[in-house]
């Protein structure tokens, strides 16, 4: 499918607007306006969601036949933006810093590619586009999934790309199985009994209890983990204590555990919850864990898999396709896989260095990505239903 210049300004300009008016999470207000008013343009049957923000559009074929769900997310966040370009954020201390205008853009170019070409007519079942907020904060999948967006018409198919700045522009990505790991995160507050630091062994030390778990959790990937698996515990924050004469009776940790399967991930929260209960008791300390599981590990259908590599391959050639390694970060494209066959694509749009990397205040892409990505979803929409 060739793009010509008029349709190629169109979207990149759509990108441009998108990307000047960042929004993070649920408070994508008005990129749903935005999104809501281009379908409709289209004459696509769209709508937001109770209670959030948000769109589902669908596209009814000429005929009976399967339904196809495409995810973009939508929501910005919360960082400042350093790079001098005319489309530059206009919401101070927010920026597009991870792509997302890029997938909303590319998901409304898509479908105005199928109602212009008439795609639709000849389409054997139904296109769902799913327009995704809170992506960053790990909710907004889990929202538009209860609010029933795999029903009616039920998905049988779910696929969604994420531009990835360590493939050069024009190159495609591609994971069988694992494609990003769950992440949980842990909040553990340590109740001891302070007293002054002349005199410890009149307290209860909840620092030194609190420092002999950020050591012994060092042990849990090393010795409960198959080497073969990935696996990541970090305690990221650890706050005790003002006066600097005081053993403090209180101090708090922080942290994300990473996995790539559900056993892993299961066998991080017991090992964790068991060390928690051998400090309380060996330190005399009170322990308060809370663990939220905020992303499973995102799972890729190889049948998906292969299919959307059949389908980058006919647009950019299959020299071009990756198979690239999964990585640590984490994508609430998860809870969608969990219950439809799917499959999450990379989008190389740089350089191939990968820098600035995602979520970075320099971030930012090269426009052709945009013309890549409506190019492959075409072909996955017309494979499928065409």
């Amino acid at each position: 499918m060739n793009l010509d210049r008029e349709f190629k300004n169109w979207l990149v300009s759509l990108r441009h607007d998108l990307h000047q008016h960042p929004e993070v999470a649920l408070k994508e207000e008005r990129t749903t306006r935005q999104i809501l008013a281009h379908l409709k343009q289209l004459g696509i049957e769209a709508h937001g969601l109770s209670g959030m923000t948000g769109v589902v559009g669908l596209i009814k074929g000429g005929q009976e036949g399967p339904t196809l769900a495409i995810r973009a997310d939508i929501d910005a966040l919360p960082v400042q933006e350093m790079n001098q370009v005319p489309y530059k954020s206009t919401h101070p201390g927010f920026m597009h810093a991870c792509g997302h205008d890029v997938h909303t853009a590319v998901l409304l170019g898509l479908a105005r590619l199928v109602m212009d070409s008439g795609l639709a007519q000849r389409m054997r079942g139904n296109l769902k586009l799913i327009f995704q907020p809170a992506e960053e904060t790990g909710v907004g999948a889990r929202m538009m999934v209860e609010r029933g967006v795999l029903e009616n018409p039920a998905v049988d198919r779910i696929i969604a790309a994420h531009v990835a700045g360590d493939l050069p522009t024009g190159h495609m990505g591609v994971n069988f199985g694992q494609s990003h790991a769950s992440n949980d995160l842990f909040r553990l507050n340590i109740k001891g009994k302070g007293t002054h630091g002349a005199r410890p062994h009149q307290g209860n030390d909840p620092v030194v209890a609190g420092a002999y778990l950020v050591n012994a959790l060092q042990s849990v990937v090393a010795r409960r983990v198959d080497p073969l698996e990935a696996a990541v515990i970090s305690v990221c924050r650890f706050h005790a204590g003002e006066a600097l004469n005081v053993i403090p009776e209180t101090a708090e940790l922080a942290g994300t555990m990473r996995a790539m399967t559900t056993a892993v991930q299961k066998e991080l929260n017991e090992q964790l919850q068991r060390m928690v209960r051998g400090i309380s008791e060996t330190f005399n300390v009170e322990c308060d864990l809370k663990v939220e599981e905020v992303f499973p590990p995102c799972m890729n259908d190889p049948q998906v898999v292969e299919f959307m590599e059949q389908c980058a391959g006919t647009v950019v050639g299959l020299d071009k396709v990756h198979h690239s390694p999964p990585v640590t970060g984490s994508e609430d494209f998860a809870f969608f896989t969990q219950l439809v066959p799917g499959a999450i694509v990379r989008l190389g749009c740089g350089d191939g260095h990968g820098e600035p990397a995602l979520h970075s205040p320099r971030f930012d892409v090269d426009d052709e990505v945009l013309f890549t990505g409506v190019r492959v979803f075409y072909e996955a929409v017309n494979r499928y239903l065409g």
